[in-house]
């Protein structure tokens, strides 16, 4: 399966634990309905079992695996098989989530057996010092986000936001950079992107506000109004 060609900008809705079944399904539908009008890919994550039906009815999005390993088919009770994971129409996957850290053995070699199924790599880094490094395995995305910043509300500052694009740019250039953590408003996707993110993102900040489809909408207007100022920048 060839993977998807991402384009900046894009987004990340990822309900982590928060949400699972018709509510976690009934976000899916307002994302992948967003994502028709604005033109926007968003990966979107979900529990294992709701996976599928993601993939099945929502065709604007693009699935996204909470985790992966690099198991082969045979023995492996427990553990989750790449190939499983593309047969159900799963197209990326986050890796060394601060929820859920590798080794880093592990997950090199997760990032390979990504490749060689077509799924999409995120990988999430803590400071900056650690996305270069990181970057060194070329995942298709990096993830940067202060660990201190997750779930706060509070987003990274412009520097960190700058400093650690460019650190994973300087090794991996075609490494797509995340800014996340702590994305709760229209304002911070924005900002994210602004400062030189190539996507953003959201999990508390959407699940956990009062009307979290209300808030979908306020983020994708953000995202739609810095695309524009992007592309009228670039205009000579």
């Amino acid at each position: 399966m060839d993977k998807i060609v991402l384009r900046r900008p894009f987004f990340v809705v990822n309900p982590k634990s928060y949400l699972y079944g018709e509510k976690l399904r009934r976000l899916a539908r307002k994302t992948d309905g967003l994502c028709e009008r604005y033109g926007f890919q968003s990966l979107f994550t979900a529990q294992l079992i709701d996976l599928a039906w993601v993939a099945d009815n929502c065709p604007h999005l693009i699935p996204c695996a909470q985790a992966m390993e690099s198991l082969r088919p045979g023995r492996g009770m427990g553990h989750v098989l790449p190939e499983a994971l593309a047969a159900a129409g799963v197209r990326a996957t986050f890796l060394n989530h601060a929820e859920n850290p590798m080794t880093v053995g592990e997950l090199a070699r997760t990032v390979a057996r990504a490749r060689e199924v077509g799924i999409l790599t995120c990988v999430c880094a803590d400071s900056v010092e650690e996305a270069k490094a990181i970057a060194e395995l070329h995942p298709d995305i990096m993830t940067c986000e202060p660990n201190s910043l997750i779930g706060t509300g509070r987003i990274a500052g412009g520097d960190y936001i700058r400093a650690s694009t460019e650190a994973v740019k300087s090794v991996s250039p075609g490494t797509m950079v995340l800014q996340a953590a702590g994305i709760s408003t229209g304002q911070d996707v924005y900002d994210a992107i602004h400062y030189g993110g190539d996507a953003t993102g959201g999990t508390s900040g959407i699940v956990c506000a009062g009307d979290p489809e209300a808030k979908l909408e306020e983020m994708f207007e953000a995202l739609g109004r810095v695309r524009a100022d992007i592309q009228g920048e670039a205009r000579p």
